[in-house]
Order: structure tokens, then sequence, then C-alpha cells
């Protein structure tokens, strides 16, 4: 489904294909050459956009999204696994995103990366080119540190200076009723969903 979303459409190469149950909402670009296979979702909210490069695969049920405060771009020649998560992030050439991976707002994968099975590449995260994120390891700081899913403490150490919280909704995580105003903010901001038109 092709969706204009704010008077923003995509643009989609007319070498490009999206598969009919596939989702494509807002500004977004499709590159010569790329597929977006059955059941993925690419979706530019109000303000944010999407750049899919040339002969990129972007396989089933996976979602990228872009936000107001964060673009995502996907540069040629890359996968985005099934089942995969890319949000407001910058991905070079060449990148590899595996099954079930999360790639988070404001980080930078280096050409040549792969971001293997259940990896995570948290926010505000920078992989070098060429970097691997092991199967299930999780990414974080600038340069990278990489660690293993059950270090939660030392990955929370470093997490929690990137403020999530702030970074993504612009909200004070010490602020009393965080999620009322994260949630009440983002069920404004989704809500110009309802007025969504077919392209």
């Amino acid at each position: 489904m092709i969706l204009s979303y704010e008077e923003q459409s995509p643009s989609i190469d007319s070498d490009a294909w999206v598969a009919q149950d596939a989702t494509v909402c807002g500004d977004v670009t499709i590159g010569a050459g790329s597929r977006i296979m059955h059941g993925a979702r690419l979706v530019a909210e109000a303000g944010g956009s999407i750049h899919i490069g040339r002969n990129c695969i972007v396989f089933e049920n996976a979602v990228i999204r872009a936000t107001s405060r964060h673009d995502c771009s996907i540069g040629d020649h890359c996968i985005v696994g099934p089942n995969s998560h890319v949000v407001g992030a910058q991905i070079d050439g060449e990148v590899f995103v595996a099954t079930g991976a999360a790639v988070f707002h404001g980080a930078q994968i280096g050409r040549g990366s792969e971001v293997r099975i259940n990896g995570t590449v948290h926010l505000r995260t920078r992989l070098e080119p060429g970097s691997t994120v092991p199967i299930g390891w999780v990414a974080v700081g600038d340069p990278a540190e990489m660690l293993s899913s059950d270090q939660h403490e030392a990955i929370w150490a470093l997490q929690k200076t990137l403020d999530f919280p702030g970074f993504v909704y612009g909200v004070d995580r010490s602020s009393p009723d965080v999620m009322k105003t994260i949630t009440s903010r983002l069920s404004d901001v989704l809500g110009i969903h309802r007025a969504e038109s077919s392209c």
C-alpha cells in the first residue's frame, strides 16, 4: 500500500518493486533495483524522511521508520532482514542487517558492516566501516562497544548517558509521568494517520 502522509508521497523508482501487502508511507524515496518484500513497513512520520538506495532488499515484515527528529537513510546494496527494525538511523552502503536485528535513532553504521541475527545497534551509536555486531550482541556508544546481552549493567552504564527519552522524545527521564507525557505526545502526532490517503 502506497500512502501519502501530510501531503508527502513516496517516490519509487520505476525499476524498484514494492509488494502489494507492504506499506510505504510519507516522504520515502526508493532507488532503482530495490525490492520491498511482503509485509514490510516503511513509514516516514511528519517532517521525517526515508531514503532507500539502489539494489536494496527489505525482507518480509521488516520495519523502517523516520520521525520528525530522526530521518532514516539506507545506502546502496544493503539488506534489511526479515522482522528487523531500523528507526532514524544512517546506514552506509553494502550493510547487512540480519533477521530480528534492531537499529535505533541516531545510529550510524559504516560501509560493509554486519548486524547479525538479533543484534542491536543502540541509539547514538557509531559503527566503523566493516564492523560486525555478533549474534544477539549489543553495540552501544560512539565509538561502539560490543557487549553480549548478558552484560546488562555494563550496557546500561553506557546506554543511560545516551538519554533515550530525551534524545528520541524530548522528555526528561526524571520528570514525573514520563510515560504519560510520551504516549500523549505520540498519540497526537500519530493521530494524523486517520487522514491517510492512497496514492
